[in-house]
């Protein structure tokens, strides 16, 4: 097969093949891009909390009334809730993993240090364990013991434990070249307060905000009970149980206190529903945008084939009359496609890493990887080929006789 001849009858009619390299250029460009942020998106939105969400529901009540006593509250709360059959554990929690609000505080490895490499961690503080609570994975240290854990009421102080236990994340963050951090000091919030050792160290735990990258991991614990008449309870239930248990909890706690009303209660995988559903929403919409650049991509090239065919009848018969086979017009078609398509794809590549480098500087997205360029290259040249089969098996199925009558 001759490349010359092609590229002479397209040169002499350019718009159709221009056309037809423009929709494939664009095509390539957004449905790279597109597919590389629809991977992203829900690569993020599947990232495990270090929780056992199925099973961990967070209950919230708020005061209609002046509380007298926070502390006793909250111990009776939490002797009633662990008293529930199908209750595995309990604890009093400011926040919970994907929750969407919460407390967060610059760490810092010295106390005068003017910058840090965690500029904002998600701050976790229980008087209980939150590590038997949310199933989360200790790797290093130990959990917090009874005499760790401090009192304090924000209307009047502002005390501060002792120790913590943080991520691996965070862990490699602060110390990369360490093997290990256990008693390593920490500066938390303000200039002034004292160091905070480290004693434990957990797989997972992700920020209530489900952040970006790594920064979604950098959490720690303190063993703190907060004397706020707000109150979150974080339940953990035996699996299969969940929705009979914390039905009961809910009773039992409405019952425990007439001083409150209930917020509301959600399992740990809701919150994580509710935190990514803008992310599913846009990895629905970008497939659908990418479905529908590609049908219209494939009817753009059946089209314009489908009008070539009948354009060159007389061409191809004329042709077959000398001895070209039905293979000889099918594959002269084929070829044709495929000089147009490998222009559009060599524009389309320019195009789609000036978008990513857009969305790069504009949107913090990651860099487009090359895979995802070779991927979509492949992919274009295949829907060319499948689009303009059916057009060029059809002139290559017409008698010589009936594409050379003249009417």
């Amino acid at each position: 097969m001759e490349i010359r001849p092609i590229l002479s009858a397209m040169l002499r009619n350019k718009t159709a093949p221009l056309l037809i390299a423009a929709q494939v250029a664009l095509t390539l460009a957004i449905v790279c891009n597109a597919l590389y942020i629809i991977q992203d998106r829900l690569a993020t939105a599947s990232r495990p909390s270090g929780a056992d969400e199925a099973n961990v529901s967070e209950i919230r009540f708020y005061p209609h009334r002046q509380i007298a006593d926070v502390r006793g509250m909250q111990l009776r709360d939490l002797e009633a809730i662990r008293a529930v059959p199908g209750v595995v554990a309990a604890a009093w929690t400011n926040q919970v993993p994907l929750g969407r609000s919460g407390w967060s505080t610059s760490v810092r490895l010295e106390p005068d240090a003017q910058e840090s490499p965690v500029d904002s961690a998600a701050q976790y503080f229980t008087p209980d364990s939150i590590i038997d609570t949310f199933g989360l994975t200790l790797v290093e240290g130990r959990d917090f013991e009874p005499g760790d854990v401090i009192e304090t009421n924000p209307a009047v102080d502002r005390n501060q434990p002792e120790v913590a236990i943080i991520t691996q994340a965070m862990a490699r963050q602060l110390w990369p070249d360490e093997t290990s951090v256990l008693g390593k000091p920490l500066y938390v919030g303000g200039e002034d307060n004292p160091p905070v050792r480290v004693i434990g160290v957990v797989e997972k735990l992700q920020t209530p905000w489900g952040n970006l990258g790594e920064q979604a991991e950098y959490s720690f614990i303190l063993p703190m009970r907060y004397l706020d008449p707000f109150t979150r309870y974080s339940v953990r239930t035996e699996p299969g149980r969940h929705a009979q248990v914390m039905a009961e909890v809910e009773k039992v706690l409405l019952e425990n206190s007439s001083d409150r009303v209930l917020l509301g209660r959600r399992t740990l995988a809701e919150a994580r529903d509710q935190r990514y559903a803008g992310e599913r929403l846009m990895a629905g919409l970008l497939i659908a945008v990418t479905v529908f650049l590609l049908l219209i991509t494939a009817s753009g090239i059946v089209g314009m084939a489908s009008l070539w065919v009948n354009q060159r009848r007389k061409q191809i018969g004329v042709r077959r009359a000398i001895g070209a086979r039905k293979a000889d017009i099918l594959r002269y078609f084929l070829v044709e496609n495929l000089m147009i398509t490998t222009g559009g794809i060599a524009a389309g590549i320019a195009l789609a890493v000036a978008l990513n480098n857009f969305l790069v500087a504009e949107l913090s997205l990651p860099r487009l990887p090359v895979a995802y360029l070779g991927a979509t290259m492949v992919a274009m040249w295949v829907l060319g080929l499948l689009a303009v089969l059916g057009p060029a098996w059809r002139a290559a199925a017409v008698p010589p006789a009936i594409a050379t009558r003249t009417a």
